[in-house]
């Protein structure tokens, strides 16, 4: 069985925490960690089961001519990788309080640039249980990768990342 790609930026923070907490659920010897920031589209390549992990900081970010970030430089990749037969899930920080018309806006930003790839997007998640405003990171109702707010419900993190791992599994073929 092949590894799974797990792909996160920033590093040091909230969206590595959640990358080791996924790692420690699949195991260690199941997943390959990897900082957006060092990827290269060979590496990206090599995967055909891939996990993003991001955060959202607020639209206003997302949209402005800031080009620094991790996730704006390895945009172009996901533009030019080989996503034929794979799969593809998401997960995103976001804080409901501070941002909450912008809630895990990230998933969106995302999932705009897979959607014209042949990558399958899995992993979605119910609405159910989260408190926002609005958000960039919903499809048909459900939001498109596993939202995560460590600032104001890190209490519920270790179970909504166990909930969505045991349907990845199946979703993966794993």
């Amino acid at each position: 069985m092949s590894k799974i790609g797990i792909f996160y930026g920033p590093q040091l923070g909230s969206v590595e925490k959640v990358a080791h907490v996924i790692e420690s659920k699949f195991g260690a010897d199941k997943v390959e960690l990897i900082a957006v920031k060092n990827i290269s589209e060979t590496e990206l390549n090599r995967f055909d089961k891939v996990i993003f992990g991001m955060s959202t900081i607020g639209k206003t970010n997302w949209d402005s001519d800031y080009k620094d970030t991790d996730w704006d430089v390895f945009a172009t990749l996901i533009e030019k990788a080989n996503w034929d037969d794979k799969k593809v899930a998401m997960y995103c920080l976001g804080d409901h309080v501070q941002y909450p018309q912008h809630f895990v806006d990230a998933l969106g930003w995302v999932y705009e640039r897979l959607k014209n790839t042949s990558a399958e997007v899995v992993g979605f998640c119910s609405t159910e249980g989260y408190v926002y405003e609005e958000s960039e990171g919903l499809k048909d109702g459900h939001f498109l990768g596993l939202p995560v707010d460590e600032d104001n419900e890190a209490d519920k993190t270790a179970v909504r990342v166990e909930n969505w791992i045991n349907r990845l599994v199946n979703e993966f073929g794993y």
